[in-house]
């Protein structure tokens, strides 16, 4: 009994800590702390001898009972008691329990306006909303006795006040605007979104509704955060704490892109996701299944990953770097003949020359490059050194020579051509990181430049990473605290799909309605696909600072597959101390630097038994 109650309370502490870090919210916790390795039951025992059992789909999710923080706007008549929603609740219903209760009253009075209210729950979630009455006026056409509220959830304030359509709103992979009919003395749930804000409207004159509770329902998997990082700069802090919470957002059912849009495996998207989860939340399931099974069967070869030729060359890194983080030997092995079909599909797109493309398929780095032919055939070819490098890895480790042979002599042939990366940052740096150009040559300079300017948050994370590879960890320091501390700075409680310094001029903030004369940062920018309130504001390739600070900072990277060796070799710069975690699968590491007064470091490490520091 004492176990249980010590794991409940557990899962409690979690998620309220990590909500309130971010913003205060004030949080109800109902959801069971689960082992996120361990089977899940996926019905009670009372049907679990049936045919029911045979189709069913546990899930490995939790809900937790969210209330709102504040109240950001209300319509000028029609709402009663709003304040009450900001009480707890005693548990899913509780009727009677409000005293008069919230209520919204839309009159039959000719010019009455309906009665509307935007709360604000205090941080991104991933969930939905549930309304619970107490008592119903319904109108004349009313399905029986229920009361339609007109629903709308934003990650912004702004979006939440948006009708269908306007600058890019809509209900695409999931629904943020629709009508929910709430019963009489019941409730009804509806959502399964990523968002901070809900408006709430009644739809039809002559319709009231006394509310038990509003409140929002956050779903999310109860796993650890192993990895852990604190300095002297609290703004570098929170960037840290904002990039692993994103990434969390986004483990649902599979690990998804965005936790609003597009909520789908986009596995080119996914290789800065598979960084931040290994220096966070180690190898948990629900990264083994994205990558592993569920890629396979979704893409069955000789299809590309998602149809794109270059994410498959992103599975195969992805595959590689969470090989070398676990050193899960049978994970390899259910790849390994995948990668190798996979492998000779890619033998023919390199030349004799070394010179490597897809000249059959459309090439693709990120959008901001989509249109730049020279910059993405760069990129690609970079990539494919990577990938070969990383065939050759997991060969290596599973007794495939003649295998290994071949990626390590693809890989050097591939190196040996020289790619132009026409100034551009998104190549260059790939470039960098694959040994193509030497890390302190000019293509370095071409990242740096102008720190944050025409960084994306995407291609962010191996811009950081070439620069710390040329030894411009200062740089990538200040470009963090610029370009992703300049979220935070409006809003942000999680990191968006895109970005741009330029935004910020003469935009408000994403937790206010925008007063008139600025634009809207949500809704009134944007390029390609994410225009306007399309833009998903919690996207798991945004979370590149926690995996590169992690690496850098606290200086924690495996030298051998599963931490068999690490280097530890920090960076502190204009940093007094940095300490953290890094979990490995034989235990954690612990780390803290202190810088002397001469400049140099002093190091506390403690490593778990089986795992040997080199430098």
């Amino acid at each position: 009994m004492k176990s249980m109650l010590k794991t409940a309370l557990n899962s409690m502490i979690i998620l309220t800590v990590f909500l309130s870090v971010l913003t205060g919210v004030s949080c109800f916790v109902l959801g069971q702390s689960v082992d996120p390795n361990a089977p899940i039951p996926s019905l009670p025992p009372g049907v679990s001898d049936t045919d029911m059992e045979r189709r069913s789909v546990p899930d490995q999710r939790v809900r937790s009972w969210i209330v709102p923080k504040r109240v950001l706007w209300q319509s000028a008549t029609g709402i009663k008691s709003e304040k009450l929603l900001l009480q707890k609740p005693l548990g899913l219903t509780s009727t009677a329990a409000m005293k008069d209760g919230f209520t919204m009253s839309y009159p039959k009075t000719k010019g009455s306006l309906p009665p509307s209210i935007l709360l604000d729950f205090g941080a991104e979630i991933q969930g939905g909303i549930r309304l619970e009455s107490r008592s119903l006026t319904v109108a004349p056409a009313s399905l029986g006795r229920t009361v339609r509220v007109h629903v709308r959830f934003g990650e912004s304030a702004d979006e939440a006040m948006a009708v269908m359509g306007e600058k890019g709103a809509c209900n695409d992979h999931s629904v943020r605007d629709t009508i929910l009919s709430v019963p009489f003395l019941g409730g009804a749930e509806l959502g399964q979104t990523a968002f901070r804000f809900v408006r709430l409207d009644l739809i039809d004159p002559g319709t009231e509704i006394c509310f038990d509770y509003v409140r929002a329902y956050f779903c999310w998997r109860d796993i650890p955060w192993l990895g852990s990082f604190k300095s002297s700069d609290k703004r570098l802090d929170a960037i840290w704490k904002t990039a692993a919470y994103t990434q969390h957002l986004t483990m649902q059912d599979f690990n998804f892109e965005g936790a609003k849009r597009d909520r789908l495996v986009w596995y080119g998207d996914f290789h800065p996701q598979t960084m931040t989860t290994l220096y966070v939340f180690g190898t948990p399931k629900v990264l083994a299944d994205t990558l592993g099974e569920y890629a396979q069967k979704t893409w069955p070869l000789p299809k590309w990953m998602n149809t794109m030729p270059n994410y498959s060359l992103w599975w195969i890194i992805s595959v590689g770097d969470y090989y070398m983080f676990s050193g899960d030997k049978d994970f390899a092995r259910h790849q390994l003949n995948y990668m190798k079909n996979l492998f000779e599909l890619l033998k023919p797109c390199v030349d004799s020359d070394g010179c490597a493309a897809f000249r059959k398929n459309k090439m693709f780095l990120d959008w901001p490059t989509n249109d730049k032919p020279n910059a993405i055939a760069a990129g690609t070819h970079a990539m494919f050194a990577l990938a070969f490098d990383r065939v050759a890895l997991i060969a290596r480790e599973l007794g495939e020579t003649k295998l290994e042979h071949e990626a390590t002599e693809l890989a050097k042939r591939v190196r040996s051509f020289k790619s132009n990366h026409v100034q551009n940052k998104q190549a260059a740096a790939l470039l960098a990181l694959a040994g193509i150009e030497r890390p302190e040559a000019p293509n370095i300079e071409v990242v740096a430049r102008n720190n944050g300017e025409n960084f994306s948050t995407f291609y962010g994370y191996y811009m950081l990473e070439a620069l710390a590879k040329g030894g411009r960890n200062q740089t990538a320091l200040n470009v963090i605290r610029q370009y992703w501390g300049a979220m935070l700075d409006v809003g942000a409680t999680t990191f968006w799909e895109d970005f741009d310094l330029k935004w910020l001029e003469g935009s408000g903030r994403i937790d206010e309605i925008t007063p008139p004369g600025k634009k809207s940062l949500h809704g009134d920018h944007g390029a390609y696909c994410y225009v306007g309130f399309r833009h998903s504001l919690c996207h798991g390739w945004a979370s590149g600072p926690a995996p590169w600070m992690s690496a850098h900072l606290l200086g924690v990277q495996p030298v051998e597959p599963g931490f068999r060796k690490v280097r530890i070799s920090p960076f502190l710069g204009d940093l007094d101390w940095v300490e953290g975690t890094v979990p490995t699968p034989r235990g954690l590491i612990k780390v803290r630097h202190d810088k002397n007064k001469d400049g140099s470091i002093r190091s506390k490490v403690e490593l778990p038994p089986g795992v040997e520091q080199v430098r």
